[in-house]
């Protein structure tokens, strides 16, 4: 990830759930560069899906995605019951040229539901 020097974002954190039961949990990490001119959008999603406005966004370009696997010790095994690591995906989408991070991990209660 490219991310490195980057000295200030804006960080959201969701949650998605079925029935009361978290199932997914998505971090975006933005960066206040990113978020100027017509990014700013970004900066002021409210509750709308961040996949609705990355795929509707004609510039946006998406880098390789990468497996990920969520610390132990990170807050949202909070949300799970297991013990069992807690496996997602994450990419860098270039808006205009500008990045910004997408991770979504995927929380074991989700593989039970099938």
């Amino acid at each position: 990830m490219d991310l490195q020097n980057v000295r200030a974002a804006l960080v959201r954190q969701v949650l998605l759930c079925c029935k009361n039961q978290p199932l997914v949990y998505a971090r975006t990490v933005i960066p206040v560069t990113t978020i100027q001119g017509a990014q700013r959008r970004y900066a002021n999603m409210g509750n709308r899906p961040l996949g609705a406005m990355l795929f509707s966004d004609r510039t946006m370009q998406r880098e390789a995605v990468e497996v990920a696997m969520l610390p132990f010790d990170d807050d949202v095994n909070r949300y799970t019951d297991s013990n069992e690591p807690i496996w997602g995906r994450r990419s860098v989408f270039r808006v205009s040229g500008r990045p910004l991070l997408v991770s979504e991990y995927f929380l074991p209660e989700l593989l039970m539901r099938s």
